[in-house]
């Protein structure tokens, strides 16, 4: 697999892909781990506990805090799977594994085919580490 782990961890969870970019500030609510964008496809859906599949994430970098927050609420995505590199989306679950000791691994894969594929599926676990990103389905 061609992925690189932008974040250490290790999480499973029922998979949500999301048809569009989400920018985390004023896009979801770190409260309730809902998508709140009223102009998102997946307007409503609950991200909390989730492999989340997302190309990448929509601007300011305002949402790694909005992410942080949801990490230390337990209402954020169980881990993060792109197809881009996305620095805002890092800088979220690195400030929240290094304030509060929580994971969400956060991983790109570079090959499309791969990602859809992957995000086809109904649940995944993925363990993100230094030398490798291994993404498995859970029994």
């Amino acid at each position: 697999m061609s992925a690189r782990s932008l974040v250490h961890g290790r999480a499973a969870g029922p998979v949500v892909k999301l048809d569009d970019p989400l920018s985390f500030w004023g896009g979801f609510d770190s409260a309730s781990g809902k998508v709140i964008d009223r102009f998102h496809p997946q307007h409503g859906a609950c991200l909390s506990g989730a492999i989340l599949f997302m190309a990448r994430g929509r601007g300011s970098s305002s949402g790694a805090s909005v992410l942080a927050e949801a990490i230390r609420l337990g209402t954020a995505p169980a881990a993060i799977i792109l197809l881009e590199d996305d620095a805002i989306i890092a800088t979220g679950a690195l400030v929240a594994q290094m304030l509060y000791g929580i994971d969400c691994p956060v991983a790109a894969i570079g090959d499309p085919a791969e990602w859809h594929s992957l995000s086809a599926l109904p649940r995944l676990g993925i363990d993100a580490g230094a030398e490798a990103v291994r993404i498995t389905r859970p029994g």
